[in-house]
């Protein structure tokens, strides 16, 4: 693992106290070393995996009617690792939400933010993320230099958060599509969509038109910390795996669209309530990435929409 994160290491599950098992709700693919494994355990346990796993092209359990695993047991705990050992997971279920990308003979490793806690940890973090490295670096990397450029943009605290991303923009070249915030709530509402719930919070963006922000900016004065960890987040995992410098553009168009819409959505449930507490910022960006880093769909139709190489 030459490339990772220094939060990395610091991730644990905690099982049962998540409010959004990442058990519920997802197609849980086995891979193929693991279900040779499973199709060896015999007895009563043998039978239920043989019962519950779906055997095709790519083998998945079968998930119950309310999308539950079908081995995630009424305490919201695994019955596989209680009768099998944690080493006995399939691959997504153990790595989960480690991500990794391969890049110029590498692997980065990161933790994504559609789990809570790594959001937790993440978002959390008031010292400046430094990225670890077991191997020496090479700078020769066009891409690789831009986001190094571009991460310490992100982390200069002698400016407000708003004129580092304008900066971030500006270094790439790029801009975001002049376009209102109607129109960005109409695109995202015609994205796919895994929660209703996250639609209904899209759908408040319209009222943001001619709304002031200074309540709502003083209010998270102290707070720009959360909107710095995300948006270099969002650039460590998605831009050094950019075909070439348009694409990378387009993606740190991305990453500025999405701290741009977290503060957007954070500043509706302010007007909403009056108020706006870290875990409502941890549930806004374990929704944003669950919707728009997960579906490969949506990420994509956001990486064309800001793209403008030839």
């Amino acid at each position: 693992m030459p490339v990772y994160p220094d939060y990395y290491k610091e991730f644990r599950c905690i099982a049962k106290d998540c409010r959004h098992n990442c058990c519920i709700g997802w197609e849980i693919e086995i891979d193929k070393d693991t279900k040779a494994y499973y199709d060896t355990v015999d007895g009563e346990f043998g039978r239920r995996l043989s019962e519950n796993i779906k055997d095709g092209e790519n083998s998945e359990f079968i998930l119950a009617a309310d999308e539950r695993c079908p081995f995630l047991n009424g305490d919201n705990l695994c019955d596989i690792i209680l009768a099998l050992g944690e080493d006995k997971l399939c691959h997504i279920c153990r790595e989960h939400p480690r991500f990794y990308n391969e890049i110029c003979g590498r692997v980065e490793a990161g933790l994504g933010l559609s789990c809570e806690e790594a959001a937790r940890i993440i978002l959390g973090r008031k010292e400046k993320t430094v990225l670890v490295s077991d191997e020496e670096i090479s700078s020769d990397d066009e891409i690789l230099f831009l986001r190094d450029k571009i991460i310490s943009k992100l982390q200069d605290r002698k400016k407000s958060i708003r004129m580092r991303l304008f900066e971030v923009l500006a270094l790439c070249n790029a801009s975001l599509p002049e376009r209102g915030v109607e129109y960005w709530a109409e695109f995202l509402l015609s994205l796919e969509c895994m929660d209703k719930t996250w639609q209904e919070r899209v759908a408040a963006l319209k009222i943001l038109s001619n709304v002031r922000t200074d309540k709502f900016d003083t209010y998270m004065k102290d707070r720009e910390t959360e909107y710095e960890q995300l948006g270099v987040y969002l650039i460590y995992r998605h831009l050094a795996t950019a075909a070439d410098i348009d694409d990378a553009a387009a993606r740190a168009c991305f990453a500025v669209f999405g701290v741009w819409l977290v503060y957007a959505l954070g500043l509706c449930e302010f007007l909403k309530h009056g108020k706006f507490s870290f875990e409502d910022q941890v549930e806004l960006c374990r929704m944003f990435s669950t919707e728009l880093e997960y579906c490969e769909e949506n990420t994509e139709a956001l990486f064309d929409e800001f793209y403008v190489g030839t």
